[in-house]
């Protein structure tokens, strides 16, 4: 895959050896990093904090460390499992079926295969059959413009009928989107349903997911290692403070530490409205579209345990008054002796980046998430929660408005030599590691453009 990307460039712009800058060690800066590297460009990666890898970073909970959000490779994560080739994990993925559960009205249930699918109470025949359809249809859909055009909701419902769209659909767009559902296209569903339909191995019959060993800290590692044989220069706890073009006409970045670097061309792949702020000369109308661009942020309560508490590696929550979005118990997919035989849970919420649950304290967080954690499984004892602890990011997921991708300004500013990439370029799919590899890989010819 490396190579194919490389002879298909290189055939186009038999190109001058650049000196490039990164600003942004998460995914997307690796990534763009690595390919330009490939193509025999001098190639410099800064990161603000002291680790790469962003929202992929991993943090210590106890005796276990493992990622700070959750993450899960899908057999349909193409360009995520390339990469993994590429830096030498491939085969160290291990695949394992999953199961499904919903919360609903106070009560679990499992749907995780078809006689239970049938057999779920919360809808009727004609209504399961309704949905059923609604994930067929989308998973056939190829052109995902038209949807850009339709909110979700009046297409869903279209699809699903008022019933499933009031007792499936809305709950959980309103746990993974809060009230920004209501300015969000059918695209957002439409990619969703793309990639977890894409995970099942045969048909509708077995979801397979997979991870490594030592979860997103191993991957990060190896791929920073694959950086370093490139001879790339990484430097963390750098964090820039500005970017500009010098008198001589070419960009430089100035660091918070006062030291200053120039470039042929920088890519900053931090949030939009950070980089708008970083970057100095933009227009007016550049500045408008980069602040236009909606973020969500997540808080999210990671929970060890010394007890399992059910099958499910995610259970959807179609319940208001639960705090958080789902529950993802990841050790119903990793090995627990990954995880010193601890359960590990992760609740998250996702959240306007501005709303006011990002001022309130951790402790406050973790009382809210897991006594509401404890009234969902009434047969957890305190005695049995061994790490609870708070992790947020205010930019994660932005927001698939209509018409999304004609508002995204370009990659390439009227500052010379400077772009701007992140995933905010992210049209057709959901946030996840695989979309950014894809996003940070696609606009490579673009960047490699006089």
């Amino acid at each position: 895959m490396a190579k194919a990307i490389h002879d298909e460039i290189v055939s186009v712009h038999k190109m001058a050896i650049k000196k490039w800058g990164i600003v942004g060690g998460g995914i997307m800066g690796m990534t763009l990093a690595h390919r330009l590297a490939q193509l025999g460009h001098s190639v410099s990666l800064f990161e603000a904090a002291p680790n790469l890898g962003g929202l992929a970073s991993p943090w210590k909970m106890g005796e276990v460390e493992w990622d700070k959000f959750y993450h899960v490779i899908l057999l349909s994560d193409l360009k995520t499992r390339e990469m993994l080739d590429e830096i030498g994990l491939k085969d160290k993925v291990e695949w394992v079926e999953t199961k499904t559960g919903f919360y609903v009205d106070g009560k679990l249930y499992s749907m995780s295969n078809s006689v239970e699918f049938l057999k779920f109470p919360v809808l009727n025949i004609f209504d399961k059959f309704r949905l059923g359809l609604t994930i067929l249809v989308a998973s056939k859909i190829r052109n995902w413009r038209k949807l850009e055009k339709i909110p979700v909701t009046s297409w869903l419902r279209k699809w699903s009928g008022k019933t499933t769209l009031t007792k499936i659909w809305l709950p959980l767009l309103r746990a993974k989107l809060g009230e920004s559902y209501q300015r969000t296209s059918a695209v957002f569903i439409w990619a969703t349903i793309q990639r977890l339909y894409g995970a099942r191995k045969s048909g509708l019959k077995k979801e397979m997911f997979g991870y490594v060993p030592g979860g997103y800290k191993k991957i990060i590692e190896a791929f920073e290692n694959k950086l370093t044989e490139q001879e790339i220069k990484v430097k963390k706890m750098c964090a820039a403070k500005e970017v500009r073009v010098s008198a001589n006409g070419k960009p430089i970045i100035s660091f918070e530490n006062n030291s200053i670097e120039e470039f042929d061309e920088v890519i900053v792949t931090l949030p939009s409205g950070i980089a708008s702020c970083l970057c100095k000369g933009l227009t007016e109308a550049e500045i408008k579209k980069l602040n236009g661009i909606e973020y969500l942020g997540v808080i999210c309560v990671a929970v060890l345990l010394n007890k399992s508490i059910s099958p499910f590696y995610i259970t959807n929550i179609t319940d208001s008054s639960v705090p958080f979005t789902g529950v993802i118990e990841m050790s119903a997919l990793v090995d627990k002796k990954y995880l010193a035989g601890r359960t590990l849970i992760y609740l998250p919420k996702y959240v306007n980046s501005d709303d006011p649950m990002f001022s309130r304290s951790d402790e406050d967080l973790k009382s809210y998430f897991v006594n509401s954690f404890k009234k969902m499984y009434p047969d957890l004892r305190d005695e049995n929660i061994e790490f609870a602890g708070v992790a947020k990011a205010k930019h994660v997921i932005t927001v698939a408005k209509l018409n999304y991708s004609e508002l995204l300004p370009g990659i390439k500013t009227t500052i010379p030599g400077v772009s701007i990439i992140n995933t905010s370029h992210i049209k057709d799919g959901t946030l996840n590691v695989n979309e950014t590899i894809k996003v940070a890989e696609s606009k490579l010819e673009e960047l490699l453009q006089p």
